[in-house]
């Protein structure tokens, strides 16, 4: 017989979760299946850390269920003595599954982020399910019902995983890609990220309810509590094609589930004649948040009279779409750097970005507001630094993958590779997430092996030709720029190329920095700039 143990842990302070209906339900899954007698509930609630210990000990559990709150890498929430959250440490967590690894086989966290406490766990523990992201009651509950409910009927935990994943796509709801399964199968071969195999083509960003969303933790879990302070600013900078507007819907999303109006804009959307005049952007700007936010259109009564169109736009938001809606807006600026292209402008819209996100500090209408920018250049533009919205709020920097989280990736693709053949790719392509998915994309589709991705990958029959061309004619049009590459991918060791140079280079992606000096991001890079300027 083997011993389920239920935690559940509720606190006072935290957002309700309906935990009572879980575990009911998974009980009567277990109740009516056909290998019932094969299984032991017993379910704790309103834990604490000292129930948790106990429990263990007394209990001796093959499998442990925790239902609860996450907070990514702060931890898990339990309660304290007053029924409050009680934050756990990962670390200690991992710990204590360490002392009682004999009995347990499973550890199932059905709470939100819990993916840096599974990988903890899991150094520990076979067999460990979390969750990636976010996810609503119903998605954790029903996935956790067909998951005991294909263990009731004697199946693996691989396979349980399975049906759990599958329980929420028949019922189209669009989380079946936030569950993982870490396991160790018999032949003793760690497999870190079982996911259902999507290979959607690698372009644009990443979907909601796509299975190769590799989270970059904490960055997520940052970014989320983070909308959830008054008059927030976010600002996520990385090179093109790193991720930042996936990082950014799901932001929005996050949003969105705590019942926050949300609305998104690409400033590569706006036409080259709302560019020219301040007047003009700003009505486009606010016209087109508006519409965003499905708003009646009210654009020219604001827009009268002596005021500047600063002051007209900061009445718009201010005395009409922040007033139309109670709930805090979340506003999604993606491409900023366009606006970089246009000083004038430029330097009063984002003065005007700083000057909404001071008023936040005092002015309740105006903590309704918050923003999340992305860019991917540094910014040359002459800002007071009072007036520039890049020197406040969260900065987040997007990094490489690295690589567990490459590992993660190829898993993803249904590919059983050794470590070997990933430091292989990650040394033709670093990790970078664009190239990667392209390389997995077509290794995985049979087009081509890894060996034959080194032969042609820097070369223009390559499935990079078009993203290296572009980078190729971006640097031949900018002297400084193609002399600071020659010298990059000529030295062997790196080199002092002058700060703006390297942040230029930076910001296109193919450099990485080493201190104060750069290098090429990755092998492929190397070759193929090698090859091209004669170097």
């Amino acid at each position: 017989m083997k011993t389920i143990l239920i935690l559940s842990a509720h606190p006072i302070d935290c957002e309700p979760l309906r935990l009572d209906q879980e575990v009911r339900d998974i009980e009567a899954g277990l109740e009516r299946a056909r290998n019932r007698d094969q299984f032991r509930v017993i379910s704790k609630w309103a834990v604490r850390t000292q129930d948790l210990r106990r429990a263990l000990l007394d209990n001796a559990p093959e499998i442990v269920h925790f239902s609860g709150h996450g907070a990514g890498k702060a931890g898990l929430v339990l309660e304290d003595e007053a029924g409050k959250g009680q934050l756990v440490n990962t670390k200690a967590l991992a710990k204590l599954f360490e002392l009682c690894k004999n009995s347990i086989q499973c550890v199932f966290l059905n709470s939100c982020y819990s993916e840096v406490q599974a990988e903890e766990i899991h150094q520990h523990i076979d067999c460990v399910v979390e969750m990636n992201d976010e996810i609503g009651d119903v998605a954790a509950r029903e996935f956790a019902i067909a998951f005991y409910d294909a263990l009731g009927a004697n199946r693996s935990y691989e396979d349980a995983y399975e049906f759990g994943c599958n329980a929420l796509d028949l019922q189209s709801i669009p989380e079946s890609a936030i569950p993982v399964l870490k396991t160790r199968r018999i032949n003793n071969k760690l497999t870190q990220a079982i996911q259902p195999l999507s290979l959607e083509n690698p372009e644009g960003q990443v979907s909601l309810n796509s299975a190769l969303y590799v989270n970059r933790p904490p960055i997520e879990s940052d970014c989320f509590e983070a909308t959830l302070t008054a008059g927030a600013l976010i600002r996520i900078k990385a090179p093109r094609q790193m991720g930042k507007s996936s990082l950014m819907s799901r932001i929005l999303h996050h949003a969105q589930q705590q019942n926050y109006r949300t609305a998104y804009l690409n400033f590569e959307e706006a036409h080259a004649e709302f560019l020219g005049s301040l007047d003009l952007f700003l009505q486009w700007f606010c016209g087109s948040i508006n519409d965003n936010l499905n708003l009646p259109n009210q654009l020219e009564d604001y827009w009268k009279g002596i005021l500047g169109s600063k002051s007209k736009a900061s009445n718009y938001f201010q005395k009409y779409l922040l007033k139309q809606i109670d709930t805090p807006i979340v506003l999604g600026l993606d491409e900023v750097d366009e606006i970089f292209k246009h000083p004038t402008i430029a330097s009063d819209f984002f003065g005007l970005l700083r000057a909404w996100h001071e008023r936040a500090k005092n002015d309740p209408i105006w903590q309704k507001l918050r923003l999340v920018i992305v860019h991917s250049k540094e910014v040359y533009i002459p800002l007071n630094i009072n007036q520039s919205p890049f020197n406040v709020g969260l900065p987040v920097e997007l990094p490489e993958l690295n690589q567990s989280q490459v590992k993660d990736l190829v898993q993803r693709h249904g590919l059983n590779w050794s470590n070997s053949q990933i430091e292989k790719l990650m040394l033709w392509l670093d990790g970078h997430p664009y190239l990667l998915r392209v390389a997995l994309y077509n290794i995985a589709r049979g087009r081509m092996t890894l060996e034959e991705l080194e032969q042609v990958a820097p070369t223009e029959a390559g499935c990079y030709s078009d993203h290296l061309r572009r980078h190729l004619l971006n640097l031949q049009a900018d002297p400084e720029l193609l002399a600071a590459i020659k010298k990059v991918v000529k030295a062997e060791d790196p080199v002092d190329v002058g700060t703006v140079e390297a942040f230029k280079l930076r910001s296109m992606g193919i450099v990485k920095f080493q201190g104060n000096k750069v290098m090429p991001l990755c092998k492929l890079y190397r070759q193929y700039f090698g090859d091209r300027l004669k170097v």
